[in-house]
């Protein structure tokens, strides 16, 4: 059957993340969750769905990516093609040729979950890798113990709050109170949550948006943030024991994350919270 790449239309989208939620387990490699794509939608509707990819075959999706920016796609497959020598050697071409609208030329970088063909055959057209992420994964079976701090959900109307943590956090003038609102257009986002720890004069110190894939499944950490002044105090770890307790309440079985390696704090802030550090992982990588 032929494989068929497409960019969905903004009301197709839903059909991509649907499949994402499928492919979402436990014991999945760290890979695209719905959650992603709908943290996207901060861009706005359009935007996102111009930013998203899918390769379809007699119907039926077999692998998603998102445009994280220009030059990285991030991406997964169905867990039954993992190995699938058809797919993988379209993704191969669709992802090295610019004339296939995926990535442009030069130095661009792909971003896949471990186990696929696709890591294989790009290793042979000389694709290297880029600096090493930690994923993080919290089983989610026994209850989540206390924040110690109090934990406020953050709705349209505390939009303005939710960006500027955000852009404390990151030191960076690109997180507006629009962030929120476009989030709010994403399928499926009934099933996520804003969440913010407080100090005890009631400002927002932390902040941190969870994702579910539904029930039974592991819902995603994206993004958190701690405000620059609130560093150092424990925010970060309750607000992360916040939005894992958020997505139990909703029926995740566990919740994961994925942060740079070189993130020393960040990677400790989650382990603090009962996250367990997995092998590393890398994006594939063409130079120029």
């Amino acid at each position: 059957m032929t494989m068929v790449l497409s960019t969905p239309t903004a009301g197709r989208v839903r059909e991509a993340m649907a499949a994402l939620r499928e492919w979402q387990y436990d014991e999945a490699p760290m890979q695209l969750h719905p959650g992603d794509i709908g943290w996207n939608y901060r861009f706005g509707t359009a935007e996102t769905a111009a930013a998203i990819r899918t390769w379809s075959r007699d119907g039926r999706i077999l692998a998603v990516g998102m445009l994280d920016s220009p030059t990285l796609v991030r991406m997964t497959v169905a867990p039954d093609v993992f190995q699938d020598e058809d797919l993988a050697r379209q993704l191969v071409n669709d992802l090295s040729l610019p004339e296939r609208g995926v990535l442009p030329e030069g130095a661009v970088s792909v971003e896949a979950p471990r186990g696929l063909l696709l890591h294989d055959l790009l290793a042979e057209e000389g694709w290297g890798v880029d600096e090493p992420w930690t994923p993080l994964f919290r089983d989610l079976a026994e209850a989540v113990e206390d924040p110690g701090v109090p934990i406020k959900e953050i709705g349209l109307e505390q939009a303005q709050d939710f960006a500027d943590v955000l852009r404390s956090a990151f030191n960076t003038t690109r997180p507006t109170r629009d962030y929120r609102h476009g989030m709010s257009a994403a399928p499926f986002f009934s099933e996520a949550r804003c969440l913010g720890a407080h100090d005890d004069h009631g400002n927002p110190a932390a902040v941190v948006t969870v994702w579910s894939a539904g029930p039974g499944r592991p819902g995603l950490v994206e993004p958190m943030g701690v405000h620059a002044d609130h560093r150092g105090r424990g925010y970060g770890r309750a607000i992360t024991l916040a939005g894992a307790a958020a997505l139990r309440e909703m029926g995740s079985s566990s919740v994961r994350v994925c942060t740079p390696s070189a993130n020393v704090g960040g990677v400790a802030t989650y382990k603090a919270a009962g996250f367990t550090a997995m092998p590393e992982i890398a994006d594939r990588i063409r130079k120029v």
